[in-house]
Parts: structure tokens; sequence; C-alpha cells
């Protein structure tokens, strides 16, 4: 058995493997992908490997695979002998997107709410408490994903869930854009429809669930419409 001396130093020299460790297409993506969530990047900005491998401290190699995978997953565009971009959205793109995500994420959610177990329930209470009392907006953002995800977590298959995260990816910004611009009734409206939201959840009520969803949704949809200095002319 080993000796507790011999266990730290086993931990203390993992633990120095891996912040001496070369960044790995993996390390690269979970990196990009949380800084264009998180806004450091915006939607037209243009990345270059080079950018990105000073912005991650790594080679051009893992970049060039992690531009790949975020392409897959929306959060980039690539062009052919051109570079990349962060994917932008015009306003009818924006309004396109939300119209399926309307129809698809009851879809996902009708899927997972039979099968969330108490305490799934319980977290998501827990989750939605935490929104309300967060007075940073990024913060508001990631917690509003997690909670919804959460809500998804327990059902559909693969692409199902895979073509929702896809589309949240693409409109992650217009989303937290809007949210910046709601005043306190505005943030107090989407307490309300997660308090609803949640409490068909609890109920297992999947008719009443979905259509709060669905109107959800639809409300940042309409106000994303009408909303101007989002979208460049």
């Amino acid at each position: 058995m080993p000796s507790p001396d011999s266990t730290h130093d086993d931990l203390a020299s993992a633990a120095e493997r891996e912040t001496f460790a070369p960044v790995t297409s993996v390390r690269a993506v979970n990196a990009l992908r949380t800084a264009i969530l998180d806004g450091q990047f915006i939607p037209g900005e243009r990345l270059t490997q080079e950018r990105l491998a000073d912005f991650i401290g790594s080679s051009r190699v893992p970049v060039r695979e992690a531009l790949k995978t975020l392409s897959t997953e929306g959060l980039i565009t690539l062009v052919e002998h051109t570079g990349a971009w962060v994917t932008a959205l015009s306003r009818e793109e924006c309004t396109e997107v939300y119209r399926v995500r309307e129809r698809i994420e009851p879809l996902l959610l009708e899927a997972s709410m039979l099968h969330l177990t108490d305490e799934d329930v319980h977290m998501l209470d827990d989750m939605r408490r935490d929104i309300d009392a967060e007075p940073d907006l990024n913060q508001v953002v990631i917690k509003d994903r997690a909670f919804h995800f959460m809500t998804y977590s327990r059902g559909g298959g693969t692409f199902l869930r895979e073509t929702v995260q896809r589309l949240w990816n693409t409109t992650q910004f217009y989303r937290r854009r809007f949210i910046e611009q709601q005043s306190n009734p505005g943030r107090d409206m989407i307490s309300h429809e997660h308090t609803l939201l949640l409490d068909a959840i609890r109920r297992r009520d999947v008719h009443s669930a979905s259509q709060l969803l669905e109107l959800h949704i639809r409300r940042t949809r309409l106000a994303l419409q009408v909303a101007d200095d989002i979208f460049e002319a």
C-alpha cells in the first residue's frame, strides 16, 4: 500500500504534468468555445490561427482542429482559403433559428421531463433561485443556459440534443444582448416564466410545460425582431 507521502508526490507530479502539458485539440475546443459563448469574441469577428494560438497558449495545430469542431457546432464559420469568423446572424436568420427552437425544444423537454428525478427538480429550483439572485448579467446568461439544458438532460436522442445545442450556440450573443437590455420588470418576467415552467415540470404536466417553454422562447424572438441596435444594418 503506498504511503501518504508517495500518494501526495504522485498527485503533485500529475498536477505538474497537467500544468505544463501541451494544449490538445480538446482543450483548445473547450477554451475557444467558452470564449465565444462568453462574448470575448463577437459575431462577425475574424479569428486567425495565430491570434487564437496566442490566446490559448498553444501551437496552431490544435487551433486548426478546434476550428473545425466549432464550425460543426455552429460557433465558427469557415470560408475555404479565406479564414474563420465567429458566426453572425442577420435579424431574419435569428428569427428563423428562434422559430425552429420554438418547435423542437418542447420536444426535447417532453422527452426529458418524465425522467427527471426529484433530486433533479430540487437542483433546478436552486438554479432558478441562483439566476434570480445573480447581479452579473454574463453569469445570468451562463446560468440560464445551464438551467434549460438541465431540464433537457434526461431525454432525447443525440441528434436532437446536438441540434438544440447548435441553435443555442448560434444565438448566444443575441440572447446575451437581449438580457443586457432587460429592465427590472424584464428580469422579473424571465424569473416568472422560469417559475411557471418549473412548477409544470414538478407536476409532470407535459402539456403545460411544453406550452410554457414555447411561449418563453417566442417572447425572446419577438423582442429581438424589433431590437434594431442588436443587428448590424
